[in-house]
């Protein structure tokens, strides 16, 4: 038996703090359990009510005869923490704390929340809450509904996971419109004990949960977070995973010395853990339910090509469009199915995918037409719609969507546009479990989710690099480093550190004149780059501090001279250290690779296409180290304008496999060396397939974890 059975399927339930004064949430909550026809033993706990809506009330917990499964607690902090000692010593299996009053307002409350889920931690007895709405089973073999709803929903396949109580009540209500159902629901508050990956694994285990909807405002990353919930989207019995996500216009970290320190923040960690561990996240309650509508059929297209039938132009065409955005394509016809099309439909229809049945299609005319193109084995699903007109009928038209729906695996996404008079078509679909929406665009955006599950269930999976990293000697260089009060790392110093996991920087050497620059040069080879080398001065090329391509003794000198002057120009007070005189590397394309150390999470490896266009464009991708060759392989190809690496427009291919190679080996780097906050390499410069690829411009930023 799991131990959160308590919570969701319990024998007996006591209300702790039960009223008997209604309007009040002791009363309320026990109104609902006892109303919902909870099929369990119910108990309301009150010092001084004799019984509450006619059950016999106990004045303690102690007193209660029976053992209970689950107590519901509704006291202020101090009475709550005081019916906890009662619960342990009861041996309750299951506690929910709805009061608020506690780490939300700070103080007494925090420290009391904390003395709380010590002791239950201690008896391992989980804990929902405190601050939260409750908890809802709607089996019929439970039939708990220990929330604020006044509502219990119909049984579905969905579980659902809430950090805010007032959104649970807005979601069953909005539920109960669109005739939804659920396995379990559940409002977590103030996550004392339970988080949400507790719950995950929970639902991913119970047979009745097919799809799990979130909505969270802030995640407490455990450590093996990512590798836990890949193993319930991708395991062997995968279970679906939507989130809606608050909170994605605040403001990210504050810029510091580098380009990912500017461009990472609070949205980039959450979507490099949702697309590591395959979790699909969605922007609106409305498109949370699309997604959990169409996933719950259970039904996945093998690959992205849809066909679209329709009894009207315009939405035909809306549903094209959205197709595309949504990442599918429109099926191309066998010749057997243009035939099937042509025998069964009017001169007048369009044959072509979409495939117009025209606005007086009858029952017939869309069933023929649908057992035409899901027969087809260049389809991989089908967007079906219907706009109310005259002479059309919705039942029939549903029923035999349905017919065909039962005869087939593909997935069938309907748009019955309008209310009123699609009415009955629309129930009888959904009492049939094919998802139906009201527009053309939402059956393609779910369609499109479809896919990228499917993708994500089919993705590639190489085996690892075995790369040689020198991980002792590059210890000792961060060590050394932050001994000597050294925090930020440019090529020169920085170089060393890099080379220990696989990257290649150009030869270097730093010049205290021009003569020795022209000498340094002249010994290097030509052509060459200059670059000043100051701890005060980061972004070199905004002081007029980098100068390239130089051919000539005379040119190093003469560029010397200038970027000392445009130095002193730029920051008098810096101390100049030098002037870098560098090799200049092989052409290629230039892609930048970052990490920005983040509180609570960890560092986050950033990889886009570099230069002077990072921060013009923000085309970069992040993810959370660590990461392996697979992450990294997705990565790359998830950027856009990852088609320049592929040879685009006759350009040679770039060495993609060594790009694979050194965010790996970044990852390990700061896997390894903590203390790195930010770093940047960019541009680093990748050569012709199998030619490798050369660090161009670094800078490191080390700062001791606290």
């Amino acid at each position: 038996m799991d131990k959160l059975d308590a919570i969701f399927s319990p024998e007996s339930v006591a209300v702790v703090g039960a009223s008997s004064t209604p309007g009040k949430v002791g009363h309320d909550i026990f109104a609902n359990v006892l109303r919902g026809e909870y099929k369990g033993t119910l108990y309301p706990v009150n010092l001084k009510a004799r019984s509450i809506l006619s059950v016999r009330c106990y004045p303690s917990l102690l007193d209660i005869p029976d053992p209970i499964d689950l107590a519901m607690i509704i006291l202020p902090p101090s009475a709550a923490l005081k019916a906890v000692d009662d619960c342990v010593e009861k041996g309750v299996k299951g506690i929910v704390i709805v009061s608020a009053g506690f780490k939300e307002v700070g103080g007494e409350g925090a420290e009391i929340e904390e003395k709380i889920a010590e002791k239950c931690r201690a008896a391992n007895i989980p804990l929902i809450g405190p601050n939260c709405l409750g908890v809802i089973n709607p089996s019929h073999d439970v039939r708990l509904n220990a929330s604020f709803s006044t509502r219990i929903p119909h049984k579905g396949n969905i579980s659902f996971i809430s950090q805010s109580g007032a959104l649970c009540t807005a979601v069953l209500d909005f539920a109960a419109d669109r005739g939804f159902g659920f396995s379990k629901f559940v409002s977590i508050g103030n996550k004392a004990d339970v988080e949400e990956i507790d719950l995950l694994k929970y639902y991913h285990r119970d047979p009745e949960t097919h799809v799990i909807m979130v909505y969270m405002e802030e995640l407490r990353m455990s450590r093996n977070f990512i590798e836990e919930v890949k193993e319930i989207t991708s395991g062997d019995r995968p279970t679906p995973i939507l989130i809606i996500k608050s909170g994605k216009t605040v403001a990210g970290a504050k810029a510091a010395a580098s380009h990912t320190g500017s461009l990472a923040g609070t949205e980039a960690v959450y979507n490099a853990i949702f697309n590591q561990a395959g979790i699909i996240r969605v922007d609106t309650v409305d498109d949370l339910f699309d997604y959990a509508e169409a996933f719950s059929a259970q039904r996945m297209p093998t690959g992205n090509r849809v066909a679209i039938i329709t009894n009207a132009g315009g939405p035909g065409i809306i549903a094209t469009d959205m197709t595309e955005v949504s990442g599918l394509s429109l099926a191309r016809f066998s010749k057997a199915t243009d035939d099937a099309l042509h025998e069964h439909l009017p001169p007048t229809a369009n044959f072509n995918n979409p495939v117009d049945v025209i606005g007086d299609a009858s029952r017939d005319r869309y069933e023929h037409a649908l057992e035409a193109v899901i027969k087809d084995n260049g389809v991989d699903g089908v967007l079906m719609i219907l706009t109310p007109q005259s002479m059309t009928d919705a039942i029939g038209t549903a029923e035999a969507i349905v017919n065909t729906y039962q005869k087939t695996s593909k997935p069938i996404i309907c748009s019955f546009m309008g209310v009123v008079d699609v009415s009955a078509g629309v129930k009888h679909l959904q009492e049939n479990h094919v998802p139906v929406y009201r527009f053309p665009e939402n059956t393609a955006r779910a369609m499109g989710k479809l896919y990228e599950a499917t993708r994500w269930l089919k993705r590639r999976i190489l085996p690892q690099y075995e790369a040689p990293f020198d991980s002792k000697k590059a210890r000792q260089i961060v060590d050394d480093c932050l001994s000597s009060g050294k925090t930020i790392l440019g090529e020169y110093d920085g170089a060393p550190l890099l080379e220990c996991y696989g990257f290649k920087v150009c030869p270097m050497r730093l010049a205290q004149t021009a003569s020795e620059a022209g000498r340094i040069a002249d010994e290097l080879g030509y052509p060459v780059v200059l670059k000043i080398f100051s701890q005060q001065i980061l972004h070199k090329s905004d002081a007029g501090g980098v100068k390239v391509n130089l051919k000539t003794q005379d040119a190093v000198k003469t560029g010397f001279t200038e970027i000392y002057e445009n130095a002193v120009t730029y920051a008098p007070d810096a101390e100049i250290d030098g002037i870098l005189v560098q090799k200049m590397s092989a052409p290629g394309e230039e892609v930048i690779l970052g990490v920005n150390r983040y509180p609570g999470f960890g560092h986050l490896i950033m990889f886009g296409f570099g230069g002077i266009y990072v921060e013009l464009f923000k085309n970069v991708v992040f993810r959370l180290a660590p990461i392996g060759r697979n992450t990294a392989r997705r990565m790359i190809r998830s950027i856009k304008g990852y088609e320049m690496l592929t040879g685009f427009r006759g350009k040679p291919k770039a060495d993609i496999e060594e790009i694979e190679r050194l965010l790996v080996g970044l990852s390990q780097l700061v896997t390894d060396n903590p203390e790195i906050k930010e770093l940047d390499i960019n541009p680093l410069f990748v050569h012709e397939e199998e030619a490798g690829a050369t660090v161009a411009d670094i800078i490191i930023t080390l700062e001791p974890n606290s």
